[in-house]
């Protein structure tokens, strides 16, 4: 059974369908990440812009000579997330998966002569970026291999699935070495990849140019379902 959120923006009577392959029956499952008031529960990592809980979302705003920042929670291993998203134009965002921070100065693993400094946060991020890249909803390898894990050339469906202008809604299922996601009820990344089982989830506010912003970006409906051992999800 299809499971179907609706949402419109004041600039906009579009509706956006969020489509999820999990049954009604499974609602209980759920469990909300951010309550619409506080922020307590998660850790700030990385750098130090600034996060609030404002009008039921969770507001990042940039700060200018900050590396990427992340407001953090978790571990989780094999579970799906789904949120909605609003990010300015000119801000480039993502959303952690399965992540860590280095625990030390640490050399890149793509780039060893680049030192990744204690603190920093790596791993799987889904891409939250201008509609123009064509590249939200793809995973970058952050702080780490930062490679794309799978390719959308071949996917002009996923590179126009997100709308700036609009809320818009994340889909992510992990299970084992398997990561997909969907924006907007459309299929985008998909593939394979063994090297991180588990890890926390990390909401970006990415780094700014000097002399740019502030800019924001505001997540809401943020929730979990953790996945049972061999349990099939579509």
């Amino acid at each position: 059974m299809r499971r179907t959120c609706f949402f419109t923006t004041a600039r906009s009577l579009t509706i956006i369908l969020c489509i999820g392959a999990t049954a009604d029956a499974d609602d209980g499952k759920w469990v909300s990440l951010f309550d619409g008031k506080t922020i307590d529960g998660w850790t700030k990592q990385g750098g130090y812009a600034t996060y609030e809980a404002k009008n039921g979302m969770i507001i990042g705003t940039t700060a200018e000579g900050s590396r990427n920042t992340f407001l953090c929670k978790g571990p989780f291993s094999d579970f799906i997330l789904e949120l909605e998203v609003l990010c300015d134009k000119p801000l480039n965002s993502g959303i952690q998966i399965r992540s860590h921070i280095y625990e030390k100065d640490t050399p890149q693993m793509s780039k060893p002569q680049r030192i990744r400094k204690k603190g920093e946060v790596y791993g799987y991020q889904c891409e939250i970026a201008a509609a123009a890249s064509g590249s939200s909803g793809n995973f970058w390898d952050e702080g780490r291999r930062t490679k794309w894990l799978d390719d959308f050339s071949g996917k002009p469906k996923a590179q126009k699935a997100f709308n700036e202008s609009e809320w818009n809604c994340y889909r992510i299922v992990a299970q084992g070495d398997h990561i997909r996601s969907w924006v907007n009820g459309v299929p985008c990344a998909d593939f394979h990849d063994d090297m991180d089982a588990t890890g926390f989830i990390g909401l970006q506010v990415h780094g700014i140019k000097k002399g740019t912003g502030p800019y924001q970006v505001r997540w809401k409906n943020i929730k979990i379902r953790e996945l049972e051992s061999g349990e099939k999800v579509e």
